[in-house]
């Protein structure tokens, strides 16, 4: 049984610990949060199959040090991220890391320096390739069912972030692009291949509704060129209404595949609230649309259940950290495209 740890009480935190639920090689022992009020309403929040999580802590380090604790989950804002891996690392624990990586490529190289010179085994969470839709496009596309795979267009929308920090653009490290783009970008390169490198990006991003938040881009579009010859363009927003958007388009040379990771079986209107309906909902009454077993249905469930083997296993992982920190040098060049407005190389 691997020992978890879990760093953060946020949104995010919860969607981990939901699909953790599911993952019967692992058991959630302890968890950190800011404050230890915190870390123990969480902790109520979270009695699982494990039943009550033993013990919290308002010390990253001090939960990082907990012999119990196996495997690290790092569930915190960008800006913490380094830290966070550092003292992961300096105590021997397994690392399972969220996106984005880090905020700009040379950050991400120093998380993945960290994992390098300490050897522990270590995990990017990009979930968006575990999504049973995404997984089942996958399988598809391998198996030759549109032919040559040219294109895909993928766009992760919602109306914007659910906490304070996310609308800080220094210190967060950038706006949706960064907290949205770095999942289709992901997505673009599992489906074109990690040996088949993107080369130049060519990048838009403006802040049309959110100005009295943030500095940074509440919507961008961005073009990926593969070395192969594929295009991948990516949309991410922060100023849509009305829930979720997750969808993929992808069109090879015998056929086309959709996906939508957002889609419900579940929808109808409401006079009352009802509670929870599913992320960025917007509403609580009118026309609605929950998406059941949010976890699962984002691959939440599914990349722990594959990291937790992978660790247990000693074998790496189909996410590293080398994926995320490159991940995170494409989306430098996007950047930089932005203020030139022409294609930009991407630079390991």
């Amino acid at each position: 049984m691997v020992g978890i740890g879990i760093l953060g009480s946020g949104f995010i935190s919860d969607q981990y610990v939901d699909g953790l639920q599911d993952v019967r090689n692992a058991q959630l022992v302890a968890n950190y949060s800011r404050s230890m009020e915190r870390a123990i309403d969480f902790a109520e929040r979270w009695k699982g199959p494990w039943g009550p999580i033993p013990r919290q802590y308002d010390d990253i380090e001090a939960l990082c040090a907990d012999p119990a604790v196996d495997l690290v989950i790092i569930a915190l804002p960008n800006e913490i991220h380094v830290e966070a891996v550092r003292l992961a690392a300096r105590h021997g624990k397994g690392i399972i890391c969220t996106k984005p990586l880090a905020r700009t490529g040379p950050e991400a190289k120093q998380i993945l320096d960290i994992v390098d010179e300490t050897g522990v085994w270590a995990a990017y969470a990009e979930c968006s390739v575990f999504s049973p839709n995404i997984v089942k496009a996958y399988d598809m596309v391998k198996a030759g069912g549109i032919g040559e795979l040219l294109t895909m267009r993928a766009r992760e929308g919602h109306s914007g972030p659910h906490a304070p920090h996310f609308w800080d653009a220094e210190t967060a490290g950038g706006g949706a692009l960064l907290d949205m783009g770095c999942h289709t970008v992901e997505s673009a390169r599992h489906f074109f291949g990690k040996d088949n490198p993107v080369t130049e990006v060519w990048a838009w991003g403006a802040t049309m509704v959110h100005g009295d938040k943030t500095t940074a881009e509440d919507v961008a579009t961005a073009i990926l060129k593969f070395a192969g010859g594929q295009v991948a363009t990516v949309e991410s927003s922060w100023i849509e209404k009305g829930g979720m958007q997750l969808r993929h388009e992808f069109v090879g040379t015998e056929g086309r595949l959709y996906t939508d990771s957002s889609a419900t079986p579940v929808w109808g209107f409401v006079q009352n609230p009802v509670g929870y309906l599913v992320e960025k909902s917007d509403a609580e009454t009118g026309w609605v649309y929950p998406v059941p077993e949010e976890a699962r249905a984002y691959g939440f469930s599914q990349q722990f259940r594959h990291f937790v083997t992978a660790f247990e296993q000693g074998v790496e992982p189909d996410e590293t950290f080398e994926d995320g920190y490159i991940v995170n040098c494409i989306l430098d060049a996007c950047y930089r495209s932005m203020k030139t407005g022409v294609w930009e190389p991407v630079v390991l």
